[in-house]
């Protein structure tokens, strides 16, 4: 089924949808995106992988700008993994340095254009730096009611999970609540994606066919768009195609 996803999407790429095309009544509300790539594309053209990591950062710029303009709520980039430290040290110390790069590049704008950041992830573990330049971006945007740009920034969906599970039962341990109250709106509670409804899409670029650990729990009806395009040559019409292709699909969760 992803193989055939795979291929649907490569052809409609080849084949631009005109942003007329779009039902602006059954715009995803929640898109989330993998976004991947960056070190292939600066391979391919001959540059260290910092360099894809920093063309990256003007996808993110071009799409932020073109979710709000779409009518999209909430944008949730999957920035830096837990699983991510494992890379070399210098490349994972120019991942660190990028949101405060972006976000002071970048903040007013994001103010102007009425766009409210968000950071998700576990970020007691992220360098004083890296910290301080996301809350205050959070600070500065608190009162805007556009796109929410959410960055999940050193985060595992398994982990996560384990941490809700773990306050759960403290909840549960100190008669907060009793094991007969836990369903999946409850459990839903105790994750990081507590105040935004599941993402309608994921889009993930560069050809690969996972999810990984991206929001296991939440992407449980999310409709899945692949495309071969790196993450750095991700722009507003390839957007409007997954957008395009995800509003000719029948959403049943589960019924007929």
């Amino acid at each position: 089924m992803l193989k055939r996803f795979f291929q649907k999407n490569k052809a409609t790429i080849e084949g631009a949808i005109d942003e007329k095309k779009i039902d602006p009544f059954n715009i995803p509300k929640h898109v989330a995106i993998i976004m991947d790539g960056n070190g292939r594309w600066a391979k391919k053209k001959g540059l260290p992988r910092i360099a894809g990591h920093r063309a990256g950062m003007n996808a993110v710029i071009e799409i932020t700008k073109a979710a709000s303009d779409l009518g999209i709520k909430v944008l949730t980039l999957y920035a830096f993994s837990t699983e991510n430290w494992k890379r070399p040290e210098d490349e994972v110390s120019f991942l660190m340095n990028l949101p405060q790069e972006f976000l002071l590049g970048h903040l007013d704008d994001l103010k102007k254009n009425n766009v409210q950041v968000k950071i998700m992830g576990f970020t007691s573990q992220l360098p004083p730096h890296t910290l301080e330049a996301v809350i205050e971006a959070e600070r500065k945007t608190a009162e805007n009611t556009g796109l929410v740009l959410n960055f999940a920034l050193n985060y595992g969906s398994r982990y996560e999970i384990v941490q809700a599970t773990k306050n759960l039962v403290d909840d549960v341990a100190s008669g907060k609540l009793t094991k007969e109250m836990i369903d999946e709106e409850v459990f839903s509670s105790y994750l990081l994606t507590k105040n935004f409804s599941d993402p309608d899409l994921l889009i993930r670029t560069s050809g690969e066919q996972r999810i990984s650990n991206f929001l296991l729990w939440q992407l449980a009806y999310t409709e899945l768009w692949f495309t071969s395009v790196y993450w750095p040559q991700f722009n507003k019409q390839i957007l409007i195609e997954a957008i395009y292709d995800y509003q000719q699909r029948s959403r049943r969760f589960g019924g007929v």
